[in-house]
């Protein structure tokens, strides 16, 4: 063992921008870039992409993580507690945890943003249970609210919580 000299190992990970897996979520498209299995949960990365007039997320907070969203394109609405901003490209809107907030594209035109879990909390669990909860017909409350909490994610309003427009 060698305690006064740095072990060096390349364990980077380059993502090109047409790579890594992708879901289709009620107008919502989402690529995982960098996930918890790359960096021992320390981590995620994500591609989203929200068609016009779609909600990313009603309000909810996490307790263990963080929650970073960097606009890449088109002008995405995020509401922090009882705030609402609209974020251009370029925008950095950084969500500790215990912070209320939602987000969704009120626009005409795409949005196109990168969205970063620090820590990762293994939420390619969640997107996938998000996939199939949100593709069933009709979406069970019951069953979103559990993959909600069972990934660090807690609706502000458990009556008003499902990511769409008109209730079913």
């Amino acid at each position: 063992m060698d305690y006064f000299n740095d072990m060096l190992k390349s364990q980077a990970y380059i993502i090109q921008p047409n790579e890594g897996e992708c879901l289709e979520i009620k107008g919502m498209s989402l690529t995982f870039k960098i996930t918890s299995e790359y960096t021992n949960d320390q981590l995620g990365v994500y591609k989203i992409v929200l068609a016009p007039h779609t909600i990313g997320a009603k309000l909810h907070y996490h307790r263990f993580m963080d929650e970073t969203f960097i606009v890449n394109s088109g002008e995405l609405t995020i509401q922090v507690g009882h705030e609402t901003s609209i974020a251009t490209k370029g925008t950095i809107a950084y969500i500790p945890r215990f912070t209320p907030h939602g987000f969704r594209n009120d626009s005409d035109k795409e949005v196109t943003l990168t969205l970063l879990f620090n820590p990762a909390q293994k939420r390619e669990g969640f997107f996938h249970g998000l996939h199939e909860t949100l593709n069933e017909s009709p979406i069970n409350p019951e069953k979103y609210l559990k993959l909600y909490n069972k990934y660090d994610s807690f609706p502000v309003d458990t009556s008003n919580m499902l990511p769409i427009k008109n209730h079913q």
